[in-house]
């Protein structure tokens, strides 16, 4: 469909260290840190170095250092869009549910 943003979901879930997270958002690690600290990011692990990042994660801290470098956001606010954008994307997603539930052909 023209206009409409659909979203690739892998049947694999792939997990990241906090160097490749790092690296794949091209920041360093205490960038990273920032972004676990503000919520942005949720690792699984009790410390550092056993730290996992979902992939959902990824494109998570891909937004906000995108908000941040591009639109010059602070941390805070950047996790305050991302927790928006998400919030928005499960919403639409349940549109889309019940149109389908009520406006079947």
């Amino acid at each position: 469909m023209i206009g409409s943003q659909q979203t690739y979901q892998p049947d694999i879930e792939y997990s990241f260290s906090l160097a490749e997270i790092s690296r794949c958002c091209g920041v360093t690690a205490e960038q990273i840190l920032v972004l676990v600290s503000e919520g942005v990011l949720t690792p699984q692990g009790s410390t550092q170095r056993e730290w996992r990042f979902a992939s959902s994660d990824l494109g998570r801290a891909l937004s906000a250092v995108r908000l941040e470098r591009d639109l010059g956001v602070n941390p805070a606010g950047a996790a305050l869009a991302v927790e928006l954008l998400d919030e928005m994307q499960q919403l639409r997603e349940r549109v889309r549910l019940l149109e389908a539930l009520f406006f079947r052909r």
